[in-house]
């Protein structure tokens, strides 16, 4: 019996590969070697450039939002910092889209960051105020209750800030009533 070379299995797949390769130049469209082959590479392409797409896209956003927050006298990091703190949750692409279609509501969506940013600053500067009324208040008063939670290691770094010797040999216990 003869060998059948070119049956309907083989033609077929054969058939669908030079049809996705349709439009390819040179030999890539007519020959199914060429073509199973660019077609393998045609596919690593696409998956490859849909994760750069969306790449490209968020610089496109960004660029665009740079653009319009420095016509308002602001820059990009500081802009998105401010809406961060004036808890205003808005995507890159929609910024984007507010900045070409309607700058007057982008331009007051930057006033609200504008204003966040500084009373966030002095937020800042209260909170490490606190802290640093804080720290001495509790340096002073500090009980056998307080020193009792401590850790070993806090209990270590209290001795070493005191100028006690031989923290480092000393048990919890001993730390303790040196620190008294």
């Amino acid at each position: 019996m003869a060998r059948v070379k070119g049956g309907n299995v083989s033609k077929n797949r054969r058939r669908k590969v030079l049809k996705s390769a349709k439009g390819y130049f040179g030999s890539k469209h007519r020959l199914y070697k060429t073509a199973q082959e660019q077609t393998f590479h045609s596919g690593a392409y696409a998956f490859r450039d849909r994760k750069q797409n969306k790449r490209n896209f968020r610089k496109l956003w960004i660029t665009r939002i740079n653009a319009a927050c420095r016509e308002n006298d602001i820059s990009y990091s500081k802009f998105i910092n401010g809406l961060s703190i004036a808890g205003i949750e808005i995507n890159r692409k929609m910024l984007s889209e507010i900045a070409i279609d309607d700058p007057k509501s982008f331009t007051s969506l930057v006033e609200k960051a504008k204003k966040a940013l500084e009373s966030g600053a002095k937020k800042e500067v209260k909170e490490v105020k606190k802290e640093s009324v804080a720290k001495t208040s509790s340096s002073k008063t500090t009980s056998k209750e307080d020193l009792s939670t401590k850790t070993l290691a806090e209990l270590k770094n209290l001795a070493k800030d005191k100028g006690i010797k031989g923290y480092s040999t000393m048990k919890k216990d001993e730390l303790i009533a040196s620190l008294k």
